[in-house]
């Protein structure tokens, strides 16, 4: 059936069929096509896209490349200053912040609240110690900076907050969460941690999509750790940032060697993420993968369509054309070769659009959702597995219906007969 022969006459059957073809219908086709392999990568690639960009977020802003955390059943991390040292020695390594993370709380209006059945003011919240250069070498938090400044080495007593901890910004309120009315920078707050108080200055306040910021209070290492009375630096979190293109597994592996997960956990950004976040992934690539398997059918039945109707008009031809000896196979070939035509079209049109301008144009101007700027996600890979798809269901819904005309008894054809 799938000669040589009949492959070669089906080419030049199909090439004369498409150019003798009307120009809008074959347009309206190619644009069908393009829309479902925008439907099967562009849709998917969103869905993932709103993930990717909160767990970029947090790699960008947070946890950086590698991080090293306290055991589990350790309140800090063992002989930080020489597990600094050995990680600054690396030459991966471009910068590092190590952090103290206490739990406290902060209450406003204090001064002002009169009446002791008065509900006081208060919000619980994770209070972070940083060196605020190093911090912002590695996260870039000033950049989040919404009112206030950022903080300085030498602030005393100031403080910044995540947005979240005011309820300008999250006016929501639940139990084992709420957040301080009436707070801006220059108000002052009492920071409870550990039954030790200080009053504070809100300096700056900080608003980024990423929860263990917008949620957290920043101060100066040095403070809280005379607060707190870690007096031998013991630290309880490093985020290190590596050279661009060092693969965090590397430098993983390398302070495995060096034996600190004896003392601390060492986990690259992506064994970081929590476990909810995974099973979003997985529920949205499957989401993704549904709506992709929709626009396959689309464009299933729209070929089918397109190529029934064509071959039914044509019966007298196709009966003529076996007639004088012309191969059933090779009629058939013809139509699959338009078929593999309309979707390669569309698919080429749509991979230029999708990588000369989409994808550059969301990673640009992301959306942005409430929880993170969603981008594009598009790997080459799994657009041309996709590609793939699209052109194997379009050969099987050309097929099938020229099959079913070119198969009827050739003196119906020709003369028209059911």
């Amino acid at each position: 059936m799938f000669s040589q022969l009949n492959f070669r006459i089906g080419f030049f059957l199909a090439i004369r069929q498409i150019k003798r073809s009307n120009p809008w219908t074959t347009t309206l086709i190619i644009f069908v096509m393009f829309f479902t392999f925008l439907n099967l990568v562009v849709v998917s690639g969103i869905l993932i896209g709103l993930l990717q960009g909160a767990i970029d977020a947090v790699r960008t802003h947070y946890t950086s490349d590698v991080i090293v955390s306290s055991l589990n059943d350790k309140t800090y991390i063992e002989n930080s200053p020489e597990v600094i040292s050995i990680i600054k020695s690396l030459s991966q390594v471009e910068a590092i912040s190590a952090r103290y993370l206490e739990g406290g709380t902060l209450e406003a209006n204090y001064k002002t609240r009169t009446d002791e059945k008065e509900k006081p003011n208060i919000a619980s919240t994770s209070i972070i110690g940083i060196n605020p250069i190093s911090e912002n070498n590695v996260t870039n938090l000033s950049k989040f900076i919404i009112e206030g400044e950022y903080l300085s080495p030498g602030d005393y007593d100031q403080i910044m907050i995540g947005a979240f901890l005011s309820k300008k910004y999250l006016d929501l309120d639940y139990p084992g969460f709420s957040a301080l009315k009436d707070v801006e920078p220059g108000t002052k707050v009492r920071m409870n941690v550990k039954g030790i108080e200080r009053e504070v200055t809100i300096k700056g306040i900080i608003k980024s999509k990423v929860d263990q910021l917008d949620m957290a209070v920043f101060m100066v290492d040095s403070q809280l750790r005379s607060m707190i009375g870690r007096n031998d630096y013991n630290i309880d979190e490093i985020s290190i940032k590596l050279k661009p293109g060092v693969d965090p597994n590397l430098v993983r592996d390398i302070l495995k060697r060096n034996e600190i997960d004896h003392v601390a956990k060492v986990q690259t950004y992506t064994e970081a993420q929590p476990k909810f976040i995974k099973d979003m992934i997985s529920t949205f690539s499957i989401l993704a993968n549904v709506l992709s398997s929709i626009g396959l059918v689309v464009a299933s039945i729209t070929i089918f369509i397109v190529i029934f109707i064509n071959a039914i008009t044509r019966r007298k031809f196709i009966g003529i054309l076996k007639g004088i000896g012309i191969n059933e196979g090779a009629i058939e070939i013809s139509y699959i070769i338009q078929s593999f035509f309309y979707a390669l079209c569309g698919s080429v049109i749509g991979v230029i659009i999708l990588y000369g301008f989409l994808q550059p144009f969301f990673d640009a101007h992301p959306i942005n959702f409430p929880f993170s700027d969603g981008i594009l996600v598009a790997p080459l890979g799994g657009t041309l597995m996709r590609v793939g798809l699209l052109m194997i269901t379009t050969i099987i819904a050309g097929f099938i219906p020229a099959r079913l005309v070119v198969r009827k008894n050739t003196l119906d054809s020709i003369l028209g007969r059911n």
